[in-house]
């Protein structure tokens, strides 16, 4: 009787269990430069968000939250543990949640919170954590002898995104600005402007030219991310362009 039981009980306990969602994973890309995506639901799947960190002697900045506030701690607790730094700065590069999600947890631990005016604005208007300080145009940033610029072309997957250039490493951090190779749709469109998209894409492939890394919003890095994007844009909106 006890052995049926058991066999009885197995599918159920299976049927239980759902898949755990995926934590946070960090790689290296190149030098101080490191890439970490979270993971949040988005439309029933699990989507990563890919996020920047760049180790300075001042300490650590970060480009852009994570999407799934339960790593923030985790996030700052592994660049300590990796490289014993502390994280002293964030930008996050437009108003959505996969960029600013994590901003008040970052705020309370006395890390500098960064954000075009416009994105804050937006953060305002949409209920989104307000990052403490903003800048109302294209600006350069030295911090522990990184510089770093950020660069708004016009509105495209949102009306308030900038992208983000190290000249020195010839690295382009795009966002959501920017596609990844893996996409074969523009993904959310909620705040999205397909035609100037189109404009501001051809925008920053003349401000930055030959990047040797493009880093996207959500999946892959690989290969030239604008291009793809303004193909993409192409495809589906092509009376837009």
């Amino acid at each position: 009787m006890r052995l049926t039981f058991c066999l009885f009980l197995l599918p159920v306990l299976l049927w239980s269990q759902t898949p755990a969602k995926p934590a946070l994973n960090i790689t290296h890309l190149t030098g101080d430069f490191y890439i970490y995506t979270t993971y949040n639901d988005y439309k029933g799947e699990a989507v990563p968000s890919n996020s920047l960190y760049v180790l300075t002697d001042a300490g650590a900045i970060l480009l852009d939250t994570p999407w799934d506030t339960a790593q923030c701690q985790p996030l700052l607790d592994s660049i300590r543990a990796r490289h014993g730094k502390e994280v002293v700065f964030c930008l996050s590069t437009h108003f959505h949640a996969d960029r600013t999600a994590g901003i008040d947890h970052f705020k309370a631990r006395g890390i500098r919170t960064y954000a075009s005016c416009l994105t804050l604005d937006w953060c305002r208007k949409e209920g989104e954590p307000l990052p403490q300080y903003c800048f109302a145009k294209d600006t350069t940033f030295s911090i522990g002898k990184l510089d770093f610029e950020t660069f708004y072309p016009g509105a495209g997957h949102a009306p308030d995104n900038i992208v983000v250039w190290f000249p020195k490493e010839k690295i382009l951090y795009g966002g959501c600005f920017v596609k990844s190779l893996e996409s074969t749709g523009l993904g959310n469109l909620s705040h999205a402007y397909p035609a100037e998209w189109a404009k501001s894409v051809k925008k920053v492939q003349r401000k930055y030219r030959k990047p040797r890394h493009i880093i996207p919003g959500h999946y892959g890095w690989q290969g030239n991310g604008l291009r793809h994007t303004a193909k993409l844009l192409k495809k589906h909106h092509p009376k837009q362009q």
